[in-house]
């Protein structure tokens, strides 16, 4: 049977979710599109995503590959998912990919947002579900300070969940884009942190945010940020910041995967 290779880039409320993956008994992600995307082929679907987001973490460009057969445009496939998926999933685009193209291992870097919600509404029910509300004085040049310090490459096993990576992997990760960002608009008041890279590990940007607003509040000295920069181990990290403030952004492939690239 003829067959399409499709890119499925997906935005998504996670705090309904268990997360990305496939959990027995529980609701996340690859569920969903594997239960409505069954039902729709009359045959299981695979779908395997570009990273795998923890529970409460929410994505605007979470890609996703699947095979499914060749009657399933890329186009055709966005509209009816939409129709039958739930509320906090939606298809933004479909592509028509390469047969070897894969969501993980195709990937050439990936941009993740973190936002702080710093006004007194963003305890609100309303926003604390997409944002981390804060209450102390932050250093806004000591988190530029430890932004910059993160660019270029570097093995980041301060930052990294212990024993979620293989032993022989040497846990670095080529950090291009990293800076603190402040948005204003009517009543609200946000510090959002914009951290690109070729890859993440796992709870790394949590670790980051949660590292840097401590340097930040003056809970910690800033020589704490670069000393774990180097550090062969967790063991002095800051507890992680809450998943509901990170936001999977953009996921990159190389053009020739795609059988007409998408317009920018």
């Amino acid at each position: 049977m003829a067959e399409r290779t499709l890119q499925l880039v997906l935005h998504y409320d996670g705090s309904a979710f268990a997360g990305w993956q496939v959990q027995p008994g529980q609701r996340t992600v690859q569920g969903e599109l594997e239960r409505v995307l069954g039902g729709l082929c009359a045959a299981p679907v695979r779908v395997t995503g570009a990273g795998r987001t923890d529970a409460g973490v929410h994505a605007r460009g979470q890609a996703a590959g699947i095979t499914v057969p060749a009657h399933w445009t890329a186009e055709k496939m966005r509209r009816v998912l939409n129709d039958k998926l739930g509320g906090d999933v939606w298809v933004a685009a479909a592509f028509e990919m390469q047969p070897q193209f894969h969501a993980r291992f195709s990937a050439t870097g990936r941009r993740y947002s973190y936002t702080v919600g710093l006004d007194a509404g963003a305890a609100s029910p309303f926003r604390r579900r997409w944002e981390l509300p804060w209450d102390r004085d932050l250093d806004r040049e000591l988190l530029a300070w430890c932004a910059e310090r993160l660019m270029g490459r570097h093995a980041f096993y301060g930052f990294a969940v212990r024993g979620t990576a293989p032993e022989t992997d040497d846990h670095v990760c080529e950090v291009r884009l990293a800076r603190w960002r402040a948005v204003t608009h009517d009543d609200v008041r946000q510090l959002v942190f914009d951290v690109a890279a070729n890859r993440f590990l796992h709870h790394m940007v949590r670790f980051l945010v949660g590292t840097m607003l401590a340097v930040a509040s003056g809970a910690r000295p800033k020589e704490d940020f670069p000393a774990l920069l180097t550090a062969a181990a967790n063991d002095e990290v800051a507890p992680p910041a809450p998943p509901a403030g990170l936001c999977l952004e953009q996921v990159d492939y190389p053009p020739d995967l795609y059988l007409e690239p998408p317009t920018v």
